[in-house]
């Protein structure tokens, strides 16, 4: 929609936001409980943000920052869990949370002092867990910056704006699982664990936890873009993927979901209900046959998911939360007897941690990898590679950065010598809430982009700002500025934007173009604004025309430089202030800068901006920034100083 499109609308906009009759916080809050409740986190975070706009509680801050979390969105859950842990009445839950959030969002200097705080107030905390939660960041910093020699490339050609993960490749063919829908929102997915409300079977297109339909299974053939439903026949209405192939390509082993007659529940909350492992033959036509349960299922008690089958299907590999493991989710091992049936699942204790394991996978070199959050790593999710000697495990490797990331990491799929290597993961940068990406090793010339983060106004460097460097083909490293602030990338030629975000300031972004052959370092330094809540910060030439209220074409080019500000800082709310010179009325005054300032709030909403981030402000004539008040006499060059727009920056 271009300016003109944009202009026209904002009458009817402004109408909207004046008409829509206040609700209290408590009906507010009720509201976003029972969506919360029913695991709607989309619609419960828009709620509790207007109720805490009328009202910060800290329940409200803590219910905030749990949805994000639940939503895997960590910036908005630090900002929230920041707030939260800071209010009076704070319980310590929140300072480990807080931390966890740092971690996601690679953080790892500040979220090291979180971890030590909530360590320092509770003795009980293990000196495997000290070890886990400090060792982690200590690790990711060190993996970053040394990062791994490998491009890591979005594979765009497979994912949508939903989920898409657990790529492999079987007969020229790669098959994955996503949740893409007609129906769907951008939100972000928690997998296979299924939730909604028991009261009633969940819809057959769209998952209330995150808007999107369930998942499939898709296929694409390799130089193709389109893709296709697997055709398995008889299979689930609701979740199903991702798979794994004999060396034939004839058995496929998925999980899925199979609604019971019955659900169990816990008074209002709703019903978990488990997945499970089929497998299914080819058909011979391009089809699968009916779906055969794995015999130890048991969708009333636990969960079995993500299967990996041996190339010669005599052997299953699987993840679950089946009685009797270590931790979360555990890892097993099935083999088939001489009878052709399946012996009992192994738990693979030499491997499993108290966290959760998933997602096996072997090379063609047989060597395992798999993906926990039960070791020293990046955050979420990584993929380990297991260590053996004569065929004993000796050691438990972390495929280091940037093949890991702060967030989710997992289903990995080596490559070979006719495939290339797939990597599933929610990092930031992707086309939707989980990517598939391509895995090879980097080739090519490289510069270095080299530079230092200051603070602007002061020039004080700032060590611990996370600078993160963005490329072609989604490429994305990023590393903490050292104690002098210095940061380097070695990266392939290529045009880059570099960004650098510190918790208390303002994110910068710059754009590094590609150097000429000769060049073999480029230089650009980073300066970040301190946040000031609450401060007045002018907004250059944003004028009216006289008596109206109406955005001008000239004070929208200076509006989107706020539009910007708040896209490179999503968690930040702001009041739009609007004032005006002491000429005229006073009441007629502030309503005229009230609707100056709806206005302005109006077009910034059309952008694309979250309404709850923003609310407007009219001021009148009650705040000039000089002696013109009413009966004083002035040039019309000091009381256009008073005629202005502002934004104050109240949250982030």
């Amino acid at each position: 929609m271009n300016n003109k499109h944009l202009l026209a609308c904002f009458a009817a906009t402004i109408i909207t936001l004046t008409v829509i009759c206040p609700a209290s916080a408590q009906y507010i809050l009720k509201q976003a409980d029972t969506e919360y409740d029913l695991f709607n986190f989309n619609k419960a975070a828009d709620l509790y943000e207007q109720a805490y706009r009328k009202k910060a509680a800290l329940r409200t801050a803590e219910r905030l920052a749990s949805a994000y979390e639940y939503m895997n969105d960590y910036k908005q859950t630090e900002s929230w869990y920041a707030i939260a842990s800071a209010m009076p009445g704070s319980n310590d839950q929140n300072i480990l949370k807080y931390a966890s959030a740092l971690q996601h969002n690679a953080k790892y200097t500040e979220a090291k002092t979180q971890f030590q705080r909530y360590i320092d107030r509770h003795s009980e905390v293990t000196e495997r867990q000290r070890n886990l939660w400090l060792g982690s960041c200590d690790s990711a910093l060190k993996w970053m910056r040394n990062p791994r020699p490998i491009d890591l490339i979005n594979a765009s050609a497979l994912n949508s704006s939903q989920s898409d993960w657990g790529a492999v490749q079987k007969s020229g063919q790669i098959v994955f699982a996503s949740d893409r829908n007609a129906h769907s929102a951008a939100t972000a997915a928690n997998r296979p664990f299924l939730k909604f409300d028991g009261a009633k079977k969940p819809d057959k297109d769209i998952y209330g936890w995150t808007g999107n339909g369930y998942l499939k299974l898709y296929t694409q053939h390799i130089g193709q873009d389109s893709v296709r439903v697997v055709p398995i026949s008889g299979s689930s209405e609701y979740h199903i993927g991702p798979a794994s192939f004999t060396g034939d390509g004839k058995l496929i082993f998925f999980t899925m979901t199979r609604i019971p007659g019955k659900t169990k529940r816990s008074g209002k909350e709703p019903a978990t209900i488990n997945v499970e492992i089929y497998s299914s033959q080819s058909d011979g036509q391009g089809g699968w046959q009916d779906p055969i349960p794995f015999p130890f299922n048991n969708v009333a008690e636990y969960s079995l998911s993500d299967p990996y089958i041996s190339a010669d299907g005599q052997i299953l590999y699987f993840s679950s939360n089946m009685p009797g493991g270590k931790g979360g989710a555990d890892l097993y091992i099935c083999t088939k007897t001489q009878s052709g049936d399946w012996g009992r699942p192994v738990n693979l204790k030499e491997i499993n941690t108290d966290g959760n394991e998933r997602t096996v996978s072997f090379d063609e070199h047989n060597n395992m990898y798999f993906a926990s959050d039960g070791y020293i790593g990046m955050g979420g999710l990584d993929v380990f590679r297991v260590i053996t000697h004569a065929d004993k495990i000796t050691g438990i490797q972390n495929l280091g950065y940037p093949f890991n990331s702060p967030k989710d990491d997992l289903s990995y799929f080596p490559s070979s010598a006719q495939s290339p290597g797939y990597l599933s993961s929610n990092r930031d940068g992707g086309k939707g809430s989980d990517d598939i990406y391509s895995v090879s090793m980097q080739i090519g010339s490289t510069y270095l982009i080299t530079g230092r983060v200051f603070e602007k106004g002061t020039g004080r460097i700032l060590p611990g700002a996370v600078v993160t460097l963005l490329g072609p083909g989604g490429k994305r490293l990023s590393v903490e500025s050292a104690q002098d602030g210095s940061f380097s990338f070695e990266v392939p030629l290529a045009s880059y934007t570099v960004s650098g975000d510190k918790t208390d300031f303002r994110s910068e972004v710059k754009t590094v173009m590609e150097p000429s052959a000769h060049e073999q370092t480029v230089q650009i330094d980073l300066n970040l604004e301190r946040i000031k809540l609450n401060q007045g910060i002018r907004i250059e030439n944003i004028y009216y025309d006289f008596d109206k209220s109406n955005i001008r074409k000239d004070a929208a080019l200076e509006l989107d430089k706020l539009v910007q500000i708040m896209e490179e800082n999503p968690t930040i709310w702001i009041e739009l202030g609007s004032h005006t010179d002491s000429r005229g009325g006073d009441r007629y005054n502030q309503q005229l800068s009230q609707r100056r300032a709806e206005s302005a709030v109006a077009y910034i909403i059309s952008r694309g901006i979250n309404r709850n981030r923003i609310t407007a402000k009219g001021y009148g004539e009650s705040e000039p920034v000089n002696k013109c008040k009413n009966g004083v006499d002035c040039s019309e060059e000091q009381h256009q100083l008073n005629r202005r727009t502002e934004f104050k920056i109240t949250k982030y």
